[in-house]
């Protein structure tokens, strides 16, 4: 007979039986599934910076842990500064620069026009300093609250909260580094507007741990030296976030460095599918300038960016999905011709229509819902330091978005509007995808 592998053990160190004809799971896999169906229940409102449910990862930490050997405990960020203010307030600030974003998205997505004039719109409003604490001149928002925001941006263009992307990181690393030291540099310069832009990729023979691009000293100044790839957003930047290591000790370092000098050149070279208005082309460096002070231990970063890089690509594909169920359900509401095989004299009426419509909508307010409430967690500390919970969570809501998405366009076919470019539907489509298969899981 052939060899068959044991059965895996409990903790306790009892096997869990299979039932006949039907796959037994183990009853961590339950408990884990029953915590995360909070994830999708209906949305409460946490833009006050604070939830009266407590969600509870204690299943879901365990098992992480346990499979991926990491026993590092998950903490809160020390000493938070920013714990929330008056969301409408906030909101309205920034609602008429989004309708003015959101009237130019469709002509910037088919032109492929850089959307530098937005970006400007935003910094003057001070947007970049929406978590900047209320004593440095912020708006003190939370981190629900700087999602919420996210979402309603991505909603009017989905390229612009994916090309903020590192700057709102970088802030984030510098409200938990004043638990340390003083930040009231970068704070001020957050204030006047200063954004920070993403050069961590690199392509290659780059072997895992390591990377090409090296800070070393040439005369008086500490100089950088490389090739980054998928620098979204240092395009728009003042400053650019950048990982690299240092030549004499070999230590892992954050070089922000001021991105106009003349030993920086930036491309929008990037020819993949979607982000076509993130600024995501190539950024090299030659003897670009770096102070000393700007040289940050890569050991001091925050330690939950992974969640938080994460949670910003689920506000966009948030954000993408309204868009896009607002756009069909308006084309649906304005068409007046019904196909020959359809339900009802209009096709507003047609259930079929209304059905696919429904559904796509209701994922999106799953999604919205998620968003925030992930979010939620991650200012009160309630996430895994290994990250895999996180990657998981958003491994499962891009599953979803890969479903809404599919549901979208076949409602743009059968109205016979996705071929025509002038309307521009598919672009909220080919947004989600893209963010999508490059947040899921797998292709990690």
């Amino acid at each position: 007979m052939p060899c068959r592998a044991p059965r895996p053990l409990l903790p306790g160190g009892q096997r869990f039986s299979k039932l006949p004809g039907r796959r037994q799971q183990p009853p961590w896999r339950t408990a884990l599934r029953t915590r995360l169906n909070g994830f999708c229940s209906a949305r409460h409102d946490l833009c006050t910076g604070s939830s009266t449910q407590q969600i509870d990862h204690s299943v879901a930490s365990l098992v992480f842990h346990k499979e991926l050997h990491h026993d590092r405990p998950a903490t809160a960020p020390a000493a938070p500064l920013s714990t929330g203010t008056d969301y409408q307030a906030l909101a309205e600030r920034f609602r008429p620069i989004f309708v003015r974003i959101a009237a130019g998205a469709p002509e910037r997505e088919q032109s492929r026009s850089l959307p530098f004039e937005q970006v400007k719109w935003l910094k003057e409003a001070g947007f970049g300093a929406v978590r900047v604490p209320v004593q440095y001149g912020g708006a003190g928002a939370s981190l629900p609250q700087l999602f919420e925001l996210l979402i309603e941006l991505a909603e009017a263009d989905s390229n612009l909260p994916q090309a903020l992307r590192g700057h709102f990181a970088f802030v984030e690393d510098r409200l938990n580094a004043q638990a340390d030291a003083p930040q009231d540099t970068w704070f001020k310069r957050f204030v006047e507007g200063d954004l920070v832009g993403n050069a961590w990729t690199e392509i290659g023979s780059v072997k895992i741990g390591q990377v090409g691009t090296r800070v070393s000293r040439l005369g008086e100044h500490w100089v950088v030296n490389g090739t980054k790839y998928y620098s979204t957003g240092s395009i728009f930047a003042d400053w650019i976030d950048l990982y690299a290591q240092r030549d004499d000790n070999g230590a892992d370092v954050i070089a922000a460095v001021r991105a106009q000098q003349p030993g920086i050149t930036q491309s929008d070279d990037r020819d993949g599918f979607g982000q076509r208005t993130t600024g995501s082309g190539t950024s090299v460096f030659e003897n670009a300038v770096v102070e000393p002070e700007n040289l940050l231990d890569f050991a001091t970063r925050f330690k939950y960016q992974t969640a938080f890089y994460q949670l910003v690509l689920l506000a966009v594909q948030t954000g993408a999905g309204r868009a896009a169920v607002h756009d069909i359900t308006e084309e649906v509401r304005k068409r007046t011709r019904i196909f020959s095989t359809g339900n009802a004299s209009h096709i507003s009426q047609d259930v079929q229509v209304q059905q696919v419509v429904g559904k796509a909508l209701a994922q999106v307010y799953a999604a919205h819902a998620t968003t925030l409430r992930a979010a939620a967690a991650l200012a009160t500390g309630k996430w895994v330091s290994s990250g895999a919970f996180w990657s998981f969570c958003a491994d499962d809501r891009a599953s979803r978005s890969r479903r809404t998405a599919r549901r979208v366009r076949m409602v743009q076919i059968e109205i016979n509007l996705y071929e025509q470019p002038r309307k521009s539907l598919k672009r909220s489509w080919r947004s989600g995808m893209q963010r999508t298969i490059g947040g899921a899981l797998s292709i990690k």
